[in-house]
């Protein structure tokens, strides 16, 4: 099948069958946790400028390095600046997730979703740069009404489905 818009990227990836050996839910599964570890980093950083207890770093470089050899797992072969760009999107939509949970807490529905929404947009484009499919998507033609986050979502939603077990 000649893939020449994002109708026939969509119905190829609709068709395409995973392989039984590539487990796309641990994926996501493992990048929330690089979120969480990204988190930590942060969390540390912060406790050790706060408290002048050196000890705090050292436990920083130990989960910093856990999250650099587990990265490793998705981000492979990273051109450029991917692999900084990669954690930079991760974390930012840990953030935007963070903060849309504390809007809805407040009762700020409307906020918290504008939020979620921007967090997933980021997630998305994270795995879009992982899975190579943003270089699909920019080759091909599409519809005028849809943003490159859109349109990664959408491609993003279908590769990978968290409930397939």
């Amino acid at each position: 099948m000649a893939i020449k818009t994002y109708k026939d990227l969509m119905k190829k990836i609709e068709s395409f069958e995973i392989d039984k050996n590539i487990d796309l839910s641990s994926g996501e599964d493992l990048s929330i946790g690089i979120m969480n570890l990204i988190s930590i980093e942060e969390h540390l950083f912060f406790t050790s400028q706060k408290t002048k207890d050196i000890k705090y770093l050292d436990l920083l470089n130990e989960v910093r390095l856990m999250r650099t050899e587990l990265m490793r797992s998705i981000v492979k072969e990273p051109e450029g600046e991917v692999w900084c760009i990669s954690k930079h999107l991760l974390s930012s939509s840990m953030r935007l997730m963070e903060v849309g949970t504390k809007e809805l807490k407040k009762g700020n529905k409307k906020e918290a979703q504008d939020l979620f929404e921007k967090s997933y947009k980021l997630y998305s484009l994270f795995w879009g740069l992982n899975l190579s499919v943003d270089k699909k998507v920019s080759k091909l033609k599409m519809p005028e009404d849809k943003s490159a986050f859109s349109k990664l979502g959408d491609l993003v939603q279908k590769a990978i489905d968290c409930c397939r077990e």
